[in-house]
């Protein structure tokens, strides 16, 4: 038996399979919408569940085009008069189009986490369930498309059944509307969309999807091995079984990945020494490129009076609805990372310094925006930009204000500013 999967995996259709998976998911993940995941292991997992919306009817096409071999060589009749059930016979072509599918899926996952291995430090276990149910989903269409190919093996079943695959990927949503839980159930890439820093996909999600994909994969070799029309009849069966208890293991609530959180990434990591800088683990390969930065503002907000001594990574998210508490000794500070997988902006100094101005969620009277920008733009040195991350017009009121700050004597200018932050620390107690 290993004697011929190998002679499979050497001439049928599985290399070119294998191949074809890989150059176009490593394209697509580089290419098609900009590096995103560059933030860790998680999001390099979901995004490529993503991009299964073209992977998943290849390996459709895959399969109808090797299922066409005996068609093409005219060698039915002469293997259907061996005494070799049909059953055993079948076995190396599934093998090979299986370990082809794994093979390209994983490779290109691989190769994608060259660009993050030096920054990306967390590694969930639910990376490696994730990336499980991406390889059992394109076995499942693979061993699909080698039945249908069989019962119909024709040219054109091949494009036909890759541009329906697609089609049914993007039409199960709307299918599914309201309830986006049943989505989740039938579609691999549902919700596998833009995953933010601290996103995870919840183990029964993984469970209910995977044991549907094991219906459908058992579906496909029933009616691909079969040499009759009870046993094709009988295929019916594990699928109707696996969606029904996929639908029961599934929870049935909308945006069920969406808003799911990972504890464990959101978590702080601190520097070992004094002044404390503390990013959450998923970015916690980013700390020293954050630290270095993030105490030099602490150095410069140290001449104001009882300045802040810490600074943590802002872990808010808004689904679900959460922010970490408020502290007057800590700087609260968004760590972006670019495509590289580094910090995305070199203003982590900027922002820790205009943090220290920050009032806490909820604040009434908070300070705000060009208040902020001008007094951490003083303390620095530098003109404010009237562009950036801010409002234009939040940007030239903070060139008006520090202008202003400018031309005043130093002891007078120094105490406004202490004085915002002592309104910015006042406000925080009112709120808190």
């Amino acid at each position: 038996m290993n004697r011929v999967l190998g002679i499979e995996l050497r001439r049928s259709a599985a290399p070119g399979a294998a191949l074809l998976l890989l150059a176009v998911g490593v394209v697509l993940l580089f290419f098609a919408e900009g590096i995103g995941f560059a933030t860790g292991w998680m999001q390099l997992a979901m995004t490529q569940r993503l991009y299964l919306a073209v992977l998943w009817p290849l390996a459709l096409a895959a399969g109808a085009w090797q299922a066409r071999r005996e068609h093409r060589s005219n060698v039915a009749e002469l293997f259907a008069s061996t005494p070799r059930p049909r059953a055993h016979r079948t076995g190396p072509t599934l093998g090979a189009m299986a370990v082809a599918m794994v093979s390209g899926y994983l490779a290109t996952g691989v190769i994608c986490g060259l660009w993050i291995i030096d920054t990306a430090e967390y590694l969930p276990v639910q990376v490696f369930v994730v990336t499980a149910v991406g390889c059992l989903a394109l076995i499942a269409a693979a061993w699909l498309g080698l039945a249908v190919g069989r019962l119909l093996p024709w040219p054109v079943i091949a494009p036909a059944l890759s541009v329906a695959g697609l089609g049914l990927l993007l039409l199960i949503p709307g299918a599914t509307r309201p309830r986006g839980w049943l989505a989740l159930v039938f579609s691999p890439i549902y919700e596998m969309n833009m995953p933010a820093a601290y996103t995870t996909v919840p183990g029964r999600v993984s469970v209910a999807q995977a044991v549907w994909l094991a219906a459908l994969a058992v579906t496909a070799v029933l009616l691909f091995a079969s040499s009759g029309w009870r046993l094709r009849v009988a295929a019916v069966l594990p699928l109707t079984l696996g969606a029904a208890l996929a639908i029961t293991v599934m929870p049935h609530q909308n945006r069920y990945v969406t808003d799911a959180i990972d504890p464990v990434a959101r978590q702080l990591v601190c520097t070992g020494d004094e002044p404390r800088v503390c990013v959450s683990r998923v970015h916690s390969g980013l700390l020293a490129e954050v630290s270095a930065q993030a105490r030099t503002g602490l150095a410069i907000l140290a001449q104001l009076p009882d300045p802040p001594t810490q600074v943590h990574e802002d872990t808010t998210t808004f689904f679900p609805k959460y922010s970490p508490r408020w502290r007057q000794e800590v700087v609260l500070l968004r760590v972006e990372v670019g495509q590289n997988g580094h910090l995305d902006r070199s203003e982590v100094l900027a922002d820790v310094v205009t943090g220290a101005f920050a009032s806490p969620p909820g604040c009434t009277d908070s300070i705000g925006p060009a208040e902020r920008l001008a007094a951490a733009s003083w303390l620095i040195g530098p003109e404010p930009t009237a562009g950036g991350t801010y409002d234009p017009a939040d940007g030239a009121t903070a060139q008006q204000l520090w202008r202003h700050l400018r031309q005043l004597p130093a002891d007078e200018a120094k105490a406004l500013v202490a004085a915002l932050r002592l309104a910015a620390r006042s406000s925080g107690r009112r709120a808190a």
